[in-house]
């Protein structure tokens, strides 16, 4: 195995832009995230699910079709 290849792997600060901040190992001093699992939906329990009808809907609809 080569030596002195591998990067420093450490703990890492992670913050999300919810505020939440919590440590982590990895080869980054700092790492930055859109959503974490204290604001992520699935995790929270808001998730909603929303109904919006695909392409099969919109042709069995256009053409008076039943399933």
């Amino acid at each position: 195995m080569k030596e002195n290849i591998h990067p420093k792997f450490g703990k890492a600060k992670i913050s999300c832009v919810c505020g939440e901040t919590f440590e982590a190992g990895s080869t980054k001093k700092e790492l930055r995230v859109e959503i974490c699992s204290k604001c992520h939906p699935f995790y929270t329990g808001t998730q909603r699910t929303i109904d919006t009808g695909g392409r099969a809907e919109r042709f069995r609809k256009k053409y008076g079709l039943t399933k």
